[in-house]
């Protein structure tokens, strides 16, 4: 028995799962000892109400064991027992990359604090075999064929090469329902040993859910799919798109006019704040405004108008450094709360 199924996190932002024809989705909860996913709790409760099966992963930064371990923990109490939960051991904004002795620490301390033994995600190519079999976690291994667009797999490149309980073999998938590029997973399970893997040292396993079958048609689809849609041509125009999108027309409307008759900057400040995704998607989502935009962002950059933001930062001490107001920073990136910043975001100051 095998499981299909896909690891999101914010890239995804809006992402609808009741679309999807999957088993299984893991979001990204934590990174480092800052950040939050500020879209894993909608995904995860959407996904859960829907009866998938779910995971929660951390993505390793090297800041501190004790400090990482206690951060994914807090944030993901509420999944804990009912999650698969997993450690991203990557070399990219890791500190502890090649240091296996700092994976082997926070696994410890992980599995002290939540009573679950976590899966070990990384490549195949750097995987820490022996770390991951010290402790007895599943093996979550990343390896793809090449960067083609795929949908689903039955049997992916290099199947059998080696023993994992989830196998990543796609960067770039395509599904139904999502308009850009999505990570592809295999699990070799069944969904009673996904709830085995979930479940704490000594509690009861959870029973499995009952999963309802993918939404179709337009009523559930999210409203940046039905956008790039209709840039596509996929809903005609005039009184056909209006009877093919029936009760979603109008918002869909209002916002192919907005992008239709917005300034670039207004885009750009919109699209800097994540409203139009990022990418592919992105360009779908803008469609004929897609190059006057980024041509807008672009400059920005290249005159060194932008900031990272970096854990600890806030809005007010951003603006401190540039000599210019939160309200200001806020207003040129469409932000709306001043309070919620990320880090890895990009501002316009």
């Amino acid at each position: 028995m095998t499981l299909q199924g896909i690891d999101i996190s914010n890239w995804q932002a809006g992402i609808n799962l009741d679309v999807l024809n999957i088993d299984f989705v893991i979001c990204k909860a934590t990174q480092g000892t800052g950040y939050v996913s500020p879209e894993c709790d909608r995904q995860m409760q959407q996904a859960m109400r829907r009866g998938l099966l779910v995971g929660v992963y951390h993505y390793i930064d090297g800041a501190g064991v004790d400090a990482e371990a206690q951060h994914f923990a807090r944030s993901i109490k509420g999944y804990i027992g009912r999650a698969i939960i997993a450690l991203d051991w990557e070399d990219y904004q890791n500190n502890a990359w090649g240091n296996t002795a700092y994976l082997d620490a926070i696994i410890a301390k992980v599995k002290q604090i939540t009573g679950v033994t976590p899966l070990v995600y990384s490549s195949a190519s750097v995987f820490p075999w022996d770390v991951s079999r010290k402790h007895n976690c599943g093996n979550w291994v990343a390896q793809y064929a090449n960067m083609n667009p795929t949908g689903l797999q039955n049997s992916p490149w290099n199947e059998g090469a080696y023993s994992c309980a989830i196998r990543q073999y796609a960067s770039t998938g395509r599904l139904d329902g999502w308009v850009g590029n999505l990570d592809l997973n295999k699990a070799y399970m069944d969904a009673e040993q996904w709830q085995r893997y979930a479940a704490v040292n000594g509690e009861q396993v959870q029973p499995v859910p009952t999963t309802s079958k993918p939404a179709t048609g337009v009523e559930s689809m999210d409203l940046l799919d039905l956008v790039a849609g209709v840039f596509r041509g996929d809903y005609g125009d005039g009184d056909s798109r209006r009877a093919k999108l029936g009760g979603r027309y109008n918002a869909v409307q209002s916002m192919v006019n907005h992008i239709c008759s917005a300034s670039a900057e207004e885009l750009a400040r919109e699209t800097w704040a994540g409203k139009y995704r990022n990418g592919s998607e992105r360009k779908a989502v803008l469609a004929h405004r897609y190059d006057e935009v980024m041509s807008v962002i672009n400059s920005n950059v290249s005159a060194g108008r932008t900031y990272t933001v970096k854990p600890g930062d806030t809005l007010s001490r951003i603006a401190a450094k540039y000599g210019t107001t939160y309200v200001d920073i806020a207003a040129k990136n469409g932000i709306a709360d001043p309070n919620r910043i990320y880090t890895g975001q990009r501002l316009i100051v």
